[in-house]
Order: C-alpha cells, then structure tokens, then sequence
C-alpha cells in the first residue's frame, strides 16, 4: 500500500499534517544561520552543510586563477554564466576559506543606484524626531539626536570601511546585468579609487560621526569621507542578459563559470544532502548531465528534485518522475 506523502491534500478539510512536515533543505534552512554562531549558518546554507564529507569541491584551475589575481591585484571578480552555476556561491567560498566572515551582499534590482550600495539618510526620520522632542519638551529639545544615527551604510559602503589588511570583507553584488543601464558606469570612481563622501557628514560639525554599518554594526566616519585601508574582495555577478562598457570590464578580473563536471556535481550533491543521496539519485543526476548544450538547468533545480522526491517515497513511481519534470523544468525557454 502506498503511504500519503502529502501534507496539502486539496480536500477542502482543515487538518494538522503540517506538524508531520520534514525538516527543510539544508539550504532553505533560515533558521539554521540565525543561531549558528559567526558566519557558520551562512556557509552552511550556501555551501552544504555536509561539506566536511567532502575534501573540496573541486573548483577549475581558471576559477582558482582568477580569484588568486583578483586578491593580488585588488580588482573586483566579474563572474559570468547560467543562472545556478555558482556565481554567487562563489563569493561565499573564498570568505570561508579566507576567514573574512559573513558576506555583505547587495541584491540589484531594476532600481538600484549607487546611493544604494553606499548609504542612506533619512532626513525625514529625523526630522520627525526633531519635532516630536520639541513637542515634548515645550521648546527647543535638550539635546540633538545624532546625524549618525540617521545614516545607515550600504554593503558596498560597509565593504569600504578601513580595515588592515586580511581583515577586509568580502561583497557579493549580485546580478548587475539587472540594474539600470548608468549603474555599471556609475561604479567606476568608487571602485577605481576605494573611497566616497558622505555630505551630510561632511557640513557635520563633528569631524567624527559614529554611523550604523549594513551588517548591524557601528563605525566611525572622519570628516564625511570613507576610505578603505585594503580593499574588499567584490565579486560582481552577471548572468550574461547585457554587455558591459570596456570602462568597467577593464577594472575587473573576468570569470566565466560553465556548469559543473561529474566529479563537481558529485562533490556539490555530496556537500548539500550527504553522501547517500549520490546513489539514492543517479538516475536524476545522471539526466542533469546528459542535457543538451544550451539547455539552462540550475544546479539548485537539481538537489531540489533529489531532497523532495527523497522525501516522497511512498508516491507511485509516475508520481515522482512528473515531480521531477517539474521541478528541473528549462530556464531557457518560456513553459
């Protein structure tokens, strides 16, 4: 008899199988970096959290080369390939490997803007407060709030803050091809000269300013200019839908990242869901392999299909193929 392996059953019937949920993928599990101490949740969550069973993950002698020449010569990665070919993961590798803590990471989106990645002021938080304080006292407040307290670094600008060498951190700005058509341009001073200015801070009176970083920190800020001591290791990702200007791709080092061999899928699928799951989905890895060149499937399409029809054992045969078809459909074209 076939066990029911749903917890959503579509019988219009309140019940209580959530509790019979499973524990989520390793690498869905949001619970899991928000107690590990340090950056230990983070790099489970992206890089397996099996990846002791595995002596490393065997990346290309190009992929090392061109982080080694990024790190010698103070220049950001460019990293260009499929969707799910560990452009980002990568990032997050070099941090664990170096000891260079968590990953500052800065999502674009069609809207962003450099302002975004350097900081923010809310000038009308403030002078919200302003008002509120001298509606309260009857007059003029007893004491200002600190600009410092309005103004928040972004990852790029927390990235940028002076730290000695070996002490820099590492930032993640995810999918530039994303971002408005000015934003590569717009990055190219920052980068080239590690430094930028903050003009609320400087028309402060104060020559230091304690600011709030993005990771949840503080820092100090002199004079209204942040000026990095060792500049940060930056990974900038793209999933190749536009070229960039020769401005920018001549301060890059360039990385193209094709998809995994056998031997690193099998060290991926290992790190991620452990050693059984090699055998447990031969069949499914063995198919990943064999797609036709220019078919796009991410890597994460692929353990996604081995965690979940792992767990749906007791479903008709039928039932776990058509659950895999979904699950590993092609990103290259529309359904």
């Amino acid at each position: 008899m076939v066990s029911d392996w749903r917890i959503y059953r579509g019988a219009g019937r309140p019940h209580d199988g959530l509790g019979e949920l499973p524990a989520p993928p390793p690498w869905r599990d949001f619970s899991r970096s928000r107690t590990d101490a340090g950056t230990a949740g983070d790099a489970a969550r992206r890089l397996g959290v099996q990846r002791q069973l595995v002596e490393s993950l065997h990346p290309r002698p190009q992929e090392v080369e061109a982080v080694n020449a990024a790190l010698y010569l103070r220049r950001p990665l460019l990293v260009t390939g499929d969707p799910g070919t560990g452009k980002s993961t990568l990032a997050h590798a070099v941090a664990y490997e170096l000891g260079l803590g968590k990953v500052l990471r800065w999502p674009i989106v069609s809207r962003s803007a450099l302002q975004d990645g350097l900081y923010h002021y809310d000038a009308i938080g403030r002078l919200q407060d302003v008002q509120l304080d001298r509606a309260q006292s009857g007059g003029e407040p007893a004491e200002r709030p600190s600009i410092g307290d309005y103004i928040r670094l972004g990852p790029l600008g927390t990235a940028l803050l002076p730290v000695p060498e070996g002490e820099q951190r590492v930032l993640l700005v995810d999918e530039l091809d994303k971002g408005d058509t000015d934003l590569p341009n717009d990055l190219l001073n920052v980068l080239e000269e590690g430094e930028f200015t903050i003009p609320e801070l400087e028309r402060a009176p104060e020559e230091r300013v304690r600011v709030r970083t993005d990771d949840g920190g503080t820092a100090v800020v002199e004079r209204g200019r942040v000026r990095c001591q060792a500049f940060p290791f930056i990974v900038l990702t793209s999933n190749g839908e536009r070229t960039f200007p020769a401005a920018l791709l001549r301060r890059c080092i360039p990385l193209e990242l094709a998809p995994p061999d056998p031997q690193q899928l099998a060290a991926m699928v290992t790190a991620h869901l452990g050693p059984d799951a090699l055998a447990d989905g031969a069949e499914l890895i063995e198919e990943f392999l064999r797609r036709e060149p220019g078919e796009v499937i991410a890597n994460d399409q692929l353990f996604n299909a081995l965690f979940f029809t792992a767990r749906a054992q007791g479903a008709e045969p039928a039932t776990r193929r058509r659950i895999a078809e979904m699950l590993l459909h092609r990103l290259d074209r529309s359904r």
